[in-house]
């Protein structure tokens, strides 16, 4: 079975004040390509033409 999530269910409500924020393009500095890392794994987080997101390993 898989689960569904909501596209919205990562956005910050008025109900989940607490979870972080943070504009993609904050991250990338203005361009279009932030490295970010977790647990000593590296990612790349590019933000396309179009303006959506993608995070590769």
């Amino acid at each position: 079975m898989t689960a569904q999530i909501s596209p919205n269910a990562f956005v910050a409500s008025p109900l989940s004040p607490s979870l972080p924020q943070h504009d993609a393009k904050d991250l990338t500095k203005g361009g279009h390509l932030a490295l970010i890392t977790l647990n000593d794994q590296i990612y790349a987080l590019r933000i396309t033409r179009q303006g959506k997101l993608i995070l590769t390993k």
